[in-house]
């Protein structure tokens, strides 16, 4: 999938950002917040290139949540969005921007449940290379797309 040919009235991206992470041996393992916070720069660009009506939801677990997290109490479940130079701003999931999922618990669940909910509304494309969580997000009725996918479109 280009992302130049993202068309869909309401096509969904949902990135694990766990499995791009750690696709890329880069020393992510030191300082996981610190390569969500990366990821997250980074998507923020590939947004503003992506129409309008497409979102990107990306789930952050365990120790990477304090990418998004240094600034409020720590509550699992609430979407933040990331607007202008990446601020964190708590929100219900309506603005529009770059969505990040907190996983209150296994990061794979999350995925799963952001993709039931959003697999009604129209095409929901899943960002890993985890085969299970494939297999789990394709009988929903989404298509998936590995991290190089991802890699390439960031640059």
């Amino acid at each position: 999938m280009d992302t130049e040919r993202v068309e869909d009235a309401e096509r969904v991206i949902v990135v694990d950002a766990a499995n791009v992470v750690g696709s890329r041996p880069d020393g992510w393992w030191r300082d996981r917040a610190g390569a969500a916070r990366r990821l997250l720069g980074e998507l923020t660009g590939l947004r503003e290139r992506l129409p309008d009506s497409a979102r990107v939801v990306v789930v952050l677990e365990g120790a990477a949540k304090a990418a998004v997290d240094r600034r409020s109490e720590r509550q699992e479940g609430l979407w933040v969005v990331l607007r202008g130079a990446g601020e964190p701003v708590l929100d219900d999931g309506e603005g529009a921007g770059l969505r990040v999922m907190l996983a209150g618990g296994s990061g794979d669940d999350a995925i799963v449940e952001v993709v039931a909910a959003a697999v009604a509304g129209g095409a929901v494309t899943v960002v890993t290379a985890d085969r299970g969580l494939r297999a789990r997000v394709e009988a929903l009725g989404a298509t998936t797309v590995g991290p190089s996918w991802l890699r390439n479109a960031l640059g």
